[in-house]
């Protein structure tokens, strides 16, 4: 059985036990997108209440089976809000999805799915925060589920990158501060009423929450935290393109055929001591692209990539595994490379549609849990997309609204 290891333990602290945790998807569903129409390269979409969200997903079996979708609304801290279903959505789910087509010229059989949210069924979402979409077969199973934010800004959110005051973390880590407001809105007892969510590059999983404001100035609040707002910068993700299937990209060493395309990649590297080289990335997201295909959705074909890492390091104390938005920064056996004893290296393969992928290798132990930068290396040069999500709940309201957003990229960071 596939393990999956739930790296949202990270969320833990701020949590009751009854939080909903996304349930990763079966075995032959494949290459999910999940974004709101504004923003392609988002990991949990956040949009606003006039944005689409679009999803798309591969079923391997490639048999056309029938899938379902059904919409739950929550808490600032994923616990079940208190409100019906018809007060949070104009319309009817628990629907099936009519929209799919099988692939066209491709070794690898599969069926495409597609929904749109709003739609002529589901119309529309009567209220902001945090809901739940649900993929079920037809009898009824949940297939994978996939968070996402209903946001109506009402305040400004004003941030600012700077780099790490405490010496231990100089040159190695970025402090957000920020601050949340409009002149014309009002906060009622803030510090219990009004929310925050801080994560980088769309991964929820290293978020940071329940900060509370320094201070006020009117109706302005400011963050200045310093180690309690701080990120690890991190490195610049690694990438691989396979929109030549064939031939492969400078990323690829060798493509060979056999039941699929197999894609080797060049033999990657420890980074952990090495000096921060400028890359530009994607933020650890990925795009499908295909040489010469009009229908990338059913046109694009698979394949299996191989990774290899180097490094000296000691890791027998704990796992490595390849990381990123293509599935979901989850961490499971699909994931998990694993030590040559007649290369000396790290190495897994994993099934791929065709595209532009980010990725890096993170380390995880039972012990000491998850670490992204224990082989890629923490700089404050790094480029990292931050957001901010702002709820506010005050006495007396039955669920916690998402009033306002922020993001910004830590280019010429103060010191």
């Amino acid at each position: 059985m596939k393990t999956s290891y739930l790296i949202v333990f990270i969320l833990s602290f701020y949590v009751s036990f009854s939080q909903v945790y996304e349930t990763p998807p079966t075995e032959n569903i494949k290459t999910i997108i999940f974004q709101s129409s504004s923003d392609e390269f988002s990991g949990t979409p956040i949009m606003k209440m006039n944005d689409r969200l679009i999803l798309k997903f591969d079923d391997l079996k490639g048999a056309e089976s029938d899938y379902y979708y059904e919409i739950e609304h929550y808490n600032f801290d994923w616990t079940k809000s208190d409100l019906s279903k018809s007060e949070y959505l104009e319309g009817f789910d628990d629907l099936r999805i009519l929209n799919f087509q099988n692939s066209f010229n491709t070794l690898q059989s599969y069926t495409n799915y597609s929904l749109n949210l709003p739609n002529k069924d589901t119309r529309a979402f009567k209220k902001t925060g945090n809901y739940l979409l649900k993929i079920k077969n037809d009898a009824g199973q949940v297939v994978f589920t996939r968070k996402f934010i209903v946001v109506n800004n009402e305040v400004k959110v004003k941030m600012s990158v700077l780099e790490d005051r405490r010496l231990d973390y100089a040159n190695q880590k970025q402090v957000i501060n920020f601050e949340i407001g409009q002149d014309d809105f009002f906060f009622k007892n803030p510090k219990q009423s009004v929310k925050v969510v801080l994560i980088k590059n769309n991964d929820f999983s290293n978020g940071i929450y329940n900060l509370k404001p320094q201070y006020n100035q009117g109706n302005i609040l400011i963050y200045r935290h310093n180690d309690e707002s701080s990120f690890w910068g991190g490195n610049e993700y690694r990438n691989f393109d396979t929109k030549d299937i064939r031939l492969g990209t400078s990323q690829i060493r060798r493509v060979e055929l056999t039941d699929i395309y197999n894609s080797y990649l060049f033999k990657d590297y420890d980074r952990s001591t090495k000096e921060y080289t400028y890359n530009p990335d994607i933020n650890g997201s990925f795009l499908l692209n295909v040489i010469n295909a009009d229908q990338l959705d059913k046109e694009a074909d698979y394949t299996r990539v191989h990774f290899k890492l180097q490094t000296n390091q000691d890791l027998s104390d704990g796992e490595v595994h390849v990381y990123g938005k293509f599935n979901n920064y989850t961490l499971n056996d699909d994931t998990m490379l694993k030590l040559n004893p007649n290369t000396g290296s790290y190495e897994n393969s994993m099934l791929f549609k065709q595209g532009f992928y980010n990725y890096k290798y993170v380390f995880w132990s039972q012990e000491k849990g998850f670490n992204d930068i224990k082989i890629s290396g923490s700089h404050t040069e790094t480029e990292n997309l931050y957001s901010i999500i702002v709820y506010y709940r005050p006495v007396g309201t039955r669920y916690d609204k998402v009033i306002g957003t922020g993001h910004l990229i830590s280019r010429n960071i103060k010191k």
